[in-house]
């Protein structure tokens, strides 16, 4: 296995702050105190949360999880405890203790990255000997452990801090800006500063547009992928379920979709009016402002009456009037067509503008427009929370599944280990933890060079053992750098290594706190080798292809709860008579199962092919059905006149888009033939409409989109190679 040089580092600094903490912990109360149950919590503590636990982030980051973990660690440690007097009590508490730890993900990957070493200090605890009369031993040994771990963290090779996600986001930000700025040809910007008079339209220049900005469609739509978030480090993903995590997460949805816009724009021939021009301008403007509040961490100043908003009222008002006014002024069908996408995109911008104001300032705004959009903004943190968590309390949640898994595995390995009272049978468990994987395959992958490394390291322990006997000063000498070299090979040269070095570790460990034989190796090869069975069936049993089938169900069920809503929108605003606004609450649900689905699926190990399903366009498309339902309305307020004929195209162009969604939904989840016809493409107007209203400029634009979207899905999910 080659890993990069610069993880290497990582991994070797790692290794050095866990096995310094963890020694400095150890030998005192070893040799100085002679406490050994301090001294285990010791050990054990810096390398539950500094080897076993990966959390993200920087030395100071890390240090603030690890000291927010020391009082959940010491309530468990004291469950633990008490619940080790009897097998079933221990396999009970397991269970809960187990589900609520890992379902913790839910929260972010901060809590998920502590949530393993909190599992080993309840697992540490819970074994024979029932001692409640040493809780207060292993609490004091916890404490210290931690703190100096932290201490570590903070003063000792300290990890560098990564580029925060508000920078990515600011630098795409201010890139989309200058995309912006430079869209429309040089004559026509200078003419542009200007607003145009109400009614006036500006001749159209169908010049192309300068590439002297250096800034190609390729590079915004390449930036833009630079937010997703399965490319961003674990630490920086706003996923938390706070409004400032919503919002920061909204704002860079809103950064894509805006870089994705103006590549549109830069590989279509230019058709710039002065309206569209100024619309431009103050895009530019806006990014520009957004761009710095997200460098300086400070909220955004107060846009006044000449925000954007007020903005897009002007420029629709403009659009209004080239379908009133003498024919002869009207622009050519390029130009409407080029102004509903310079109106998608200030409305992009102004979706930016406000998740950035909310994400940047953090309090509750009630009232956000639109409401369904920003839903989360007046909302205390308790009902977000809430939320969160009784949005993945399904079967359909992959994190709610990875819960179960892993609640189930350790339970089964504590009634095992408690039933045939297997010694140190906290190691059952413990392979269990470590082991197990998101997928069968790859769990058995992980069993099969663990097994091998624990058998060659049971069998160097055995040796060490019986050559040295009980000169434990030995076992102290051995113990600093088997650890270090056990923390920083193992995690290089995979997990054999891992488990064949670990093994020397707790042999060298439990030497110098009480008397044992060579037999201690070969207990540990047992253990491993039952952990190893109860995670491998439990890999087998449940839900063994990890994310896989999960991101094929949740993305048909997103696309079935879309699709709908394009026909549906269409009714709206083109009503033959009262519609009601759809809801869009089934489809915002199964949009969160998918993304979370789909983050875990890029999570697993394995080679994604090249011709692998392009699950994150299925996303952009699902928000982008999404946003027009909310935001169509606003542009153009229903109700809107129109000929016969274009409500009738209307109506059919959204009708073959629905049908799309369904028959990408059946091959997505394999339910059999889908529905028959071609991919929706050529959803034009046509040139038969030399003045159509704004209205169904906005919509050609929308379903056009939508259309070449849901073309490339089409073509993607047909393949089926992943």
């Amino acid at each position: 296995m080659r890993v990069p040089k610069a993880d290497r580092t990582t991994i070797v600094h790692r290794a050095v702050r866990v096995s310094v903490a963890s020694c400095a912990g150890f030998y005192p109360f070893v040799y100085a105190v002679d406490r050994p149950a301090v001294a285990l919590y010791a050990l054990f503590a810096p390398v539950a949360l500094g080897m076993l636990s990966p959390i993200p982030g920087s030395g100071r980051v890390r240090a603030g999880v690890i000291l927010r973990a020391l009082p959940v660690g010491l309530v468990l440690v004291t469950l633990g405890t008490v619940l080790a007097v009897e097998t079933w009590a221990a396999v009970a508490g397991m269970l809960v203790v187990g589900f609520l730890l890992a379902f913790a993900a839910v929260g972010g990957p901060l809590p998920a990255g502590a949530a393993p070493g909190l599992q080993l200090f309840y697992i540490l605890a819970c074994f024979p000997p029932y001692a409640p009369g040493s809780l207060g031993e292993r609490l004091a040994g916890l404490t210290l452990g931690v703190l100096l771990l932290a201490a570590c963290e903070v003063l000792l090779l300290p990890a560098p801090a990564t580029v925060s996600y508000r920078e990515l986001l600011a630098d795409a930000v201010a890139l989309a800006g200058r995309a912006a700025a430079t869209a429309g040809p040089p004559a026509e910007r200078q003419q542009a500063t200007a607003d145009p008079p109400a009614g006036k339209v500006p001749a159209a220049d169908d010049r192309p547009p300068p590439a002297a900005d250096g800034i190609s469609a390729e590079r915004l739509r390449d930036f833009g992928g630079r937010l997703r978030l399965s490319r961003l480090p674990t630490a920086e993903r706003p996923a938390g379920a706070g409004r400032r995590d919503r919002a920061l997460a909204q704002a860079g949805g809103a950064a894509r979709r805006l870089l994705v816009q103006l590549a549109r724009m830069r590989d279509a021939p230019a058709s710039v009016d002065a309206a569209s021009a100024a619309m431009l301008d103050r895009v530019a403007a806006l990014c520009d402002t957004a761009a710095t509040a997200l460098r300086g961490g400070q909220p955004m100043p107060a846009s006044g009456t000449m925000g954007l908003g007020a903005a897009i009222d002007e420029f629709q008002a403009v659009r209004t009037a080239q379908t009133t006014g003498p024919s002869e002024a009207a622009p050519p069908l390029q130009v409407l067509r080029r102004q509903a996408a310079v109106l998608a995109i200030a409305e992009s911008a102004r979706i930016l503008e406000t998740s950035v104001r909310i994400g940047l300032d953090g309090r509750r705004t009630p009232g956000v427009r639109p409401q369904e959009l920003f839903w989360y903004a007046g909302l205390t943190s308790a009902r977000l929370w809430w939320r969160r968590i009784a949005g993945n309390t399904t079967l359909r949640s992959v994190q709610f599944q990875n819960a179960v898994r892993i609640a189930l595995g350790l339970g089964a390995a504590r009634l095992v280990a408690g039933s045939l009272d297997l010694t140190h049978g906290f190691w059952v468990l413990l392979a269990v933890l470590t082991l197990g994987r998101t997928t069968a395959t790859e769990t058995w992958s992980a069993v099969r060079s663990a097994l091998i490394g624990t058998l060659v390291g049971a069998t160097a322990a055995g040796a060490l053992l019986l050559a040295v006997g009980h000169h434990t000063d030995a076992y102290a000498v051995v113990l600093a750098p088997a650890m270090f070299a056990a923390f920083a090979l193992g995690p290089m040269l995979g997990v054999a290594w891992a488990q064949a070095l670990f093994t020397l570790v707790v042999s060298a460990a439990f030497a110098q706190i009480a008397h044992v034989s060579w037999q201690l190796a070969e207990v540990r090869l047992i253990d491993v080798i039952t952990g190893s069975v109860i995670g491998l069936l439990c890999g087998l049993l449940a839900w063994p292809t990890g994310a896989r089938r999960e991101v094929h169900r949740n993305m048909a069920a997103l696309l079935r709860a879309s699709g709908p809503l394009i026909p549906a929108t269409v009714r709206v605003l083109l009503p033959a008579g009262p519609e009601p606004q759809p809801t869009t609450l089934p489809a915002l649900h199964r949009l969160r199962l998918a993304e979370a689905a789909y983050l875990q699926y890029e999570s697993e190990p394995g080679q994604r092919p090249a011709a692998a399903t392009d699950w994150h366009a299925v996303l952009i498309t699902a928000n982008d059905i999404l946003l027009g339902v909310q935001l169509l309305p606003r542009f153009d307020p229903p109700p809107a006149a129109g000929r016969p004929d274009d409500v009738a195209w209307a109506r059919a162009a959204a009708d073959r888009l629905e049908l799309a969604t369904d028959r990408i939904a059946a091959l997505c989840a394999g339910d059999g033939p889908p529905p028959p016809g071609a991919p929706p493409t050529g959803l034009s107007l046509g040139p038969r409409h030399g003045r159509p209203l704004p209205l169904l400029m906005d919509l050609e634009h929308w379903l056009r989109v939508l259309a070449a979207e849901l073309a490339h899905i089409e073509k993607s999910v047909a393949a089926r190679v992943d």
